[in-house]
């Protein structure tokens, strides 16, 4: 009797347990199509909301780069294109002294303000990352340079670099500062001090974004160990933040390359353009010279120039933080 009862038993739960996959299985199946489903209304809904985005990007930016592209070949002279002139404009580009001493100025003008905005920026962001009951207010001090209007800003600074140090210099009797912007010299550091001044608070947010997300632990063994506030920055924060110091130096190296409107209302290029950036350059031969395809060849060629650096520094300090 026993016996019987146990081999039913068996029976029932051999029968559960068959039951029991099939049902698994079967949900497994449903699952998996429900799934599916969602991936393919999800990705549907995805590329929908993308969609006005792509649309703008191409129209914006992708479409007249190529139509500049090819303009760049020809004659164009704003109006009409004419005739196909092959290298022609490229090759004048490149013999063209004015162009190269703007392109060398730019050079040189965007290694010493990436360098000076990014450490200005770093240091800023040390500082209202303290405990000091200040920080709220200082972030916003720090950052209010970022938004006035870079015209506005070049003709703040023309007026701090030609009247308050003029003034300071005959108050104290100190000739060097006399005359600014009066030379190469000191146009190349007034646009450095007026672009770290600008970008600095900025650049500090970025900073700040990292510093703050720092964990803790790390910190507090370091400081066990005996590490100062040197070597804790330099083999603990600076190693933790370089995603920041990526990012930062890529949006510096940017916007130095292109700026027009604070090397405009600040020296205007001079004395005798020896201040003048490439974007100026551009712009005069495209409208104040009129020649409109040899100046679409230099904006292709400046293009390709910040294009090639700004993706080999990304690429040197991304293989950098793995390293770190």
């Amino acid at each position: 009797m026993f016996i019987v009862q146990g081999a039913e038993k068996i029976k029932m739960k051999k029968f559960e347990l068959e039951w029991y996959r099939s049902f698994i299985a079967e949900q497994g199946s449903n699952l998996h199509h429900v799934e599916g489903l969602y991936m393919r209304t999800r990705d549907l809904a995805y590329w929908l909301f993308l969609a006005p985005v792509l649309l703008a990007l191409l129209l914006v930016i992708i479409v007249p780069l190529l139509i500049g592209v090819y303009y760049s070949f020809t004659d164009w002279n704003g109006i009409k294109v004419g005739s196909f002139v092959g290298l022609e404009n490229y090759i004048d580009a490149f013999k063209d002294k004015e162009f190269l001493a703007s392109l060398w100025f730019t050079v040189k003008f965007s290694v010493v303000s990436i360098i000076f905005t990014n450490v200005i920026g770093l240091g800023l962001a040390l500082i209202v990352t303290t405990k000091i009951k200040s920080s709220k207010l200082l972030r916003t001090v720090f950052f209010m340079p970022n938004l006035i209007g870079g015209l506005i800003l070049g003709f703040i600074w023309q007026f701090i670099f030609i009247k308050v140090f003029a003034g300071l210099g005959d108050i104290l009797g100190i000739e060097g500062l006399k005359g600014w912007l009066s030379t190469t010299e000191t146009g190349f550091w007034g646009l450095v001090i007026l672009m770290s001044w600008q970008m600095a608070g900025y650049i500090m947010i970025i900073y700040i974004a990292y510093l703050e997300g720092l964990p803790g632990e790390l910190l507090e063994a370091a400081e066990i160990d005996g590490a100062g506030p040197f070597k804790k920055f330099r083999y603990v924060i600076f190693p933790l933040v370089a995603p920041a110091f990526t990012v930062s130096m890529f949006l510096t190296l940017s916007n130095s390359f292109k700026l027009y409107d604070q090397n405009l209302s600040l020296t205007a290029g001079g004395p005798f353009n020896s201040t003048q950036m490439v974007a100026m350059e551009i712009f005069k031969t495209a409208f104040g010279e009129t020649e409109m395809a040899f100046a679409q060849s230099k904006a292709v060629i400046f293009f390709i120039i910040v294009a090639v650096i700004s993706l080999t520094q990304v690429y040197i300090n991304k293989k950098r933080e793995v390293e770190m």
